[in-house]
């Protein structure tokens, strides 16, 4: 079973893509100099917008959970295990995490990418405002 979860965000001036750690969609369409993090604004949705379905299957400790990243031509692929834990109730973030931390943000656990091995090439991309971002969300068993 498979579930894709569309969304769709922008491009911003002041992204750096440099944690090592995490990487962060969010909704807001503001961003500080802290926020290394966080690779696209202006999300469509935040965790707590995903469809029950994707929840369910997230929620499975055995599910694989992938981000594709699209700016043009660009592509990036984060991929990354579901678990039981997942509650993905936050209003405003999605977050990839090389950890097994879990809070309300968290999209996926023991992701292969953070922000800081994304290209340098998508990152420019990236800082661009102009730039749409185009992410699939999917979980599968």
């Amino acid at each position: 079973m498979r579930i894709v979860e569309l969304v769709q965000a922008s491009g911003h001036p002041k992204i750096r893509a440099r944690h090592t750690l995490t990487l962060e969609i969010t909704k807001e369409s503001h961003l500080t100099e802290r926020g290394d993090c966080i690779v696209a604004v202006s999300a469509s949705k935040g965790a707590a917008d995903l469809s029950r379905e994707f929840l369910k299957l997230a929620r499975n400790n055995n599910a694989r959970i992938t981000l594709v990243m699209r700016v043009g031509e660009e592509v990036e692929i984060i991929t990354g295990r579901g678990d039981g834990r997942l509650e993905l109730s936050h209003p405003t973030d999605l977050v990839a995490r090389r950890s097994d931390h879990v809070c309300s943000r968290t999209l996926m656990i023991l992701a292969d990418k953070a922000a800081a091995n994304l290209s340098r090439e998508f990152v420019r991309l990236l800082q661009d405002p102009s730039s749409t971002v185009r992410i699939e969300a999917a979980a599968e068993l």
